[in-house]
């Protein structure tokens, strides 16, 4: 079974699907991970991320691999390199939605993850998982919530990882994400048709995973 939950940044889609693969012993796949290693290397080898080429080009010749376990946390290799940690500094989340907005980058990161889900039971999150990756998964969930609450999480969040932001920064930067998730011409962040939609401004995780596994063994 594929389980496909999108949404925006800070909506807790990451959180959710993590327990929910946890829950069903589930492989989880955290697909924006993949594209911000991919910006992690583009960063540190100085490859301008406004060229489109230069960036499919360093994508053709990078191994991302996700080391997954379903009671564990996930660990996210570079090249064999273990960036975990590395891909949510402040720089990444920065430049992360202009790297996935690129075409020819997409294709290949969506192939790998189609690779990585056919596997077998797996739960996914992004922005286009039910709409592009998976448009035919079994269960499809869209996490939303209000933008300042979503504000408030990432800077509870940044603030969680000894990040130096501000309330302004993190706002900023979720207003910058949100306009160019929603706008690219590639795989726009968007609800499936069919997804299930959760607002979970007012509920907790727990809350919004008891959903969650709800409608997915009810």
């Amino acid at each position: 079974m594929i389980i496909a939950i999108d949404g925006p940044a800070g909506a807790g889609k990451s959180t959710v699907a993590k327990l929910v693969a946890k829950s069903l012993n589930f492989l989880y796949i955290d697909t924006g991970a993949m594209y911000r290693a991919l910006t992690l290397k583009a960063l540190e080898e100085g490859v301008d991320i406004k060229d489109p080429q230069k960036v499919t080009e360093l994508a053709l010749h990078t191994e991302i691999s996700l080391l997954n376990d379903p009671q564990a946390p996930l660990k996210v290799l570079l090249d064999g390199r273990d960036v975990t940690s590395d891909i949510r500094q402040p720089r990444i989340t920065r430049f992360v939605s202009e790297v996935a907005k690129i075409k020819e980058v997409r294709k290949i990161m969506v192939e790998l993850q189609r690779k990585l889900g056919n596997r077998g039971n797996a739960v996914l999150d992004g922005r286009d998982i039910g709409t592009v990756v998976f448009p035919k998964a079994e269960k499809k969930f869209y996490i939303d919530a209000v933008f300042q609450e979503r504000v408030n999480r990432r800077y509870k969040e940044s603030a969680g990882l000894g990040q130096n932001l501000t309330a302004e920064d993190v706002s900023a930067d979720l207003a910058n994400r949100d306009k160019i998730d929603s706008g690219r011409a590639v795989a726009p962040l968007k609800q499936a048709e069919d997804a299930l939609y959760i607002d979970t401004t007012k509920l907790s995780i727990e809350e919004v995973v008891n959903k969650v596994l709800g409608f997915i063994n009810g």
